[in-house]
């Protein structure tokens, strides 16, 4: 494999990374935003209501509907993504959330139209949600494909991980920002607009970059070869060993993401332990934290195995569970940034080394279908459903040890099917590629 595959675009493997990791944060900035619209504006904006938990229920539902989608799209652009290529669905899914998210900056509120606002937030959400399904799998793919040695494919596939923590800084900063700018009221009237209609400009520089890139390398084997395949989402379902306990191993790590990320900023303002400022920027100093710990545990995986480092940060998260929520309620501003960046580390660890180690479970003609969809699953037992649970579990026990014991419940979900899924394709040299005989076990074990 040359330094470069074309004389115009960029193949060199760690530059895809980083255009991976550019493209991944400014979709998730897409995705985050609204996470923090619907906890801290939707509900009274879109969903009004004498029952103010009723109020926060259907704002953090049309937050769910977003992961529910993502299945779909991980379907829709991973089926493309296995018979054009990589490339192409990564600029698709790029360009639709970028406007699916302005949109939301330029929606009238119920005030203004009356339901048809609740009704076109949830079309748009739901186009967030099909392009995100599609943009992980994608983004982690040309990555790794790129890459030429097992360790160089843990650490790159990690990095369009890294952008998941890297949106929430990101988001959370221009939330932040434009709250102490605009004060409470003009931030609750006008403001929270600002953030979403910001995204148009990330768009355009994110499919610059994207533009630019070439094509996997493996998947140009796979058309020279004549092996692309007719219908490879039908492909990856005949092989319920594989897609099951996949997507079983994002679970824990998806529940725990949204709960920091979403529930416990909601929770922790309502319940008046923290004021929203403060929450805001305890969920940036954990996400930078996460930012620096997630490649850091690739590295780790590259060196001792994935499949261990994976377990290891899947068990301390479940360990965390219970004095992450005693610190939380604590009301104590140290003991929430303890909690939440230890949460954060346990999250890094599990999803340093899953990149590979999921999209390595499908062979390279069905991967972008599978990896997609699989992660996809996992978002939606997770992440969809974590923040409803975590509220009707919190305002029916009064507190947040039921909480910890859902994520508890997570984290045993995840270990069974860690332990259960094998990951043995990989390239069987480092200029030839092969999808039909496995690696040993240990190579990805």
């Amino acid at each position: 494999m040359s330094e470069t595959t074309s004389p115009t675009g960029t193949g060199r493997p760690w530059r895809v990374a980083i255009a991976g990791l550019i493209g991944t944060t400014i979709e998730w900035y897409d995705f985050f935003i609204y996470a923090l619209a619907a906890t801290l504006v939707f509900a009274p904006q879109f969903f009004p209501s004498t029952s103010s938990l009723a109020s926060t229920l259907a704002a953090l539902s049309t937050f769910a509907i977003g992961f529910v989608a993502r299945p779909i799209g991980g379907a829709l652009i991973g089926h493309f993504g296995d018979r054009v290529g990589r490339k192409k669905m990564l600029v698709l899914s790029l360009l639709v959330m970028g406007i699916g998210t302005a949109l939301v900056g330029l929606l009238p509120t119920y005030a203004t139209i009356g339901v048809a606002a609740p009704i076109l937030l949830v079309l748009v959400r739901l186009a967030q949600g099909l392009a995100v399904g599609g943009e992980w799998g994608g983004a982690t793919l040309l990555a790794l494909e790129h890459a030429r040695t097992p360790a160089q494919r843990t650490l790159f596939s990690s990095l369009p991980q890294v952008g998941l923590p890297l949106g929430v800084v990101l988001s959370s900063m221009v939330f932040l920002v434009v709250r102490l700018a605009v004060g409470d009221g003009g931030f609750v009237s006008w403001g929270w607009r600002l953030p979403f209609l910001a995204s148009a400009v990330l768009v355009v520089v994110g499919l610059v970059i994207r533009l630019k890139l070439d094509e996997s390398p493996e998947f140009e084997r796979l058309r020279s070869a004549h092996t692309v395949r007719r219908a490879p989402i039908a492909d990856v379902f005949r092989a319920p060993r594989i897609w099951i306990p996949a997507s079983g191993v994002t679970i824990a790590a998806s529940v725990l993401g949204n709960l920091l990320l979403a529930f416990v900023l909601g929770y922790a303002a309502q319940a008046k332990l923290h004021s929203a400022s403060t929450m805001l920027t305890v969920t940036m100093v954990a996400a930078l934290l996460w930012t620096v710990a997630l490649p850091l545990a690739a590295v780790l995986a590259g060196r001792y195995g994935r499949r261990p480092v994976l377990v290891a940060g899947i068990v301390a998260m479940g360990l965390w569970a219970f004095p992450y929520f005693a610190l939380v309620e604590s009301g104590s501003t140290v003991g929430l940034f303890v909690g939440s960046t230890v949460a954060a580390l346990t999250i890094a660890l599990m999803t340093g080394p899953y990149g590979a180690y999921l999209a390595e479970a499908f062979p390279a003609e069905v991967r972008y279908s599978g990896a997609s969809v699989a992660y996809g699953i996992g978002g939606v037992l997770g992440g969809a459903c974590a923040p409803i649970v975590a509220t009707l579990l919190a305002s029916s026990t009064g507190g947040l040890t039921a909480v910890a014991g859902y994520v508890a419940v997570a984290a045993l979900v995840s270990l069974a099917a860690a332990l259960a899924l094998r990951s043995p394709y990989r390239p069987a040299a480092d200029d030839a590629v092969s999808t039909t005989s496995p690696a040993t076990p240990a190579a990805n074990a």
